[in-house]
């Protein structure tokens, strides 16, 4: 089958392979819907998935997917959208090959979460920025030295390639690019349809939840780490830490390191800025007690912390992300940041 449509539709190809992840298909493709829908004229968009030889997928989760399309059959999209998966790096070659030539003739290029990883490896990433999901931006910095890897925006335009972080970053983005093609007033009322914030800037730190270290194997260290997490406001330096396990400071900095895959100070920094986040989603605390509470002194340390790590401040991060739970309606849109 062909890829037509009325004009001034633009068509969305998402691509399906076994291992898929299904909110990466469908998070992006439910706002594209919802933008057909509410645009005047409806009809926008016309949505397609397709598949090598057009056959189900097992998505990661093992629901079965099926393709509109098949893969080989179709003519470049106004946008190919390529979602990541854990079956991302076991795509036959053929896919990556029909990838790279639908991109070719495709107004432009998106990928969500590892999808990154598969227009690498298709080549066309070579020379540009990108991001894909924080725990992935090693991996595609260490395969594919000519893409320069920025792993903390949400997401990242570079030319007519687009790459976005997990799940709700793909979201994030594909809302921009609703407001990109009909305008804002239609973003917003999609946003408000689907109950998600407009908008999260694409600059915007990705918000990994907890401490960025596993908890390492060895015991003491195991121990450590869990007394951090229950005391962000003690005295957590270096010093601090290590008489707490009986080390001098220059062996626990070594063996924290080795056992933890980070050092101390990065931990620890993680451990207190998920602290503070937590505080500001779930209490009305002021955010000079959130600051005393998770560590930070100050809220202008704490305030510094979170454009540092973050790219946003606490309030604005609190207006953003305060819970229901706490009888807080979620704010359906934000000003232009």
């Amino acid at each position: 089958m062909k890829l037509t449509g009325m004009k001034n539709r633009r068509t969305v190809l998402a691509v399906l392979y076994d291992g898929v992840l299904g909110l990466n298909v469908t998070g992006p493709l439910e706002v594209f819907a919802r933008a057909a829908e509410l645009a005047s004229p409806p009809g926008a968009y016309g949505l397609r998935t397709a598949a090598l030889d057009g056959r189900p997928v097992a998505s990661s989760m093992g629901l079965a997917m099926t393709p509109t399309h098949d893969l080989a059959a179709c003519n470049p999209p106004h946008t190919l959208l390529v979602p990541g998966g854990p079956g991302q790096s076991c795509v036959p070659s053929r896919m990556v090959e029909r990838v790279a030539e639908l991109a070719a003739g495709a107004e432009r290029v998106v990928s969500i979460c590892t999808g990154t990883l598969l227009l690498a490896e298709a080549g066309l990433l070579d020379g540009r920025r990108a991001t894909t999901h924080w725990a992935s931006a090693e991996e595609l910095a260490r395969k594919f030295p000519a893409v320069t890897v920025l792993p903390d925006p949400l997401f990242v335009r570079d030319g007519n390639v687009y790459s976005s972080g997990g799940v709700t970053a793909g979201i994030d983005l594909a809302l921009s690019l609703v407001e990109e093609d009909l305008g804002s007033d239609v973003a917003l009322r999609v946003a408000r349809d689907l109950l998600v914030f407009l908008r999260r800037p694409g600059d915007q730190g990705q918000f990994a939840d907890g401490p960025t270290a596993a908890n390492a194997e060895r015991h003491p260290v195991r121990k450590l780490q869990q007394w951090i997490i229950d005391h962000p406001a003690e005295d957590l330096s270096v010093d601090a830490l290590a008489g707490r396990v009986a080390l001098s400071p220059r062996q626990f900095a070594r063996v924290f390191r080795d056992t933890a895959g980070v050092t101390a100070g990065k931990y620890v920094d993680s451990v207190r800025l998920n602290a503070a986040r937590r505080r500001l989603e779930s209490t009305d605390d002021s955010l000079d007690d959130v600051a005393h509470a998770s560590g930070y002194g100050s809220s202008e340390v704490l305030r510094r912390a979170f454009l540092r790590l973050l790219a946003i401040t606490p309030g604005e991060y609190r207006r953003r992300f305060r819970t229901v739970a706490r009888g807080h309606a979620p704010r359906m849109a934000l000003p232009p940041t």
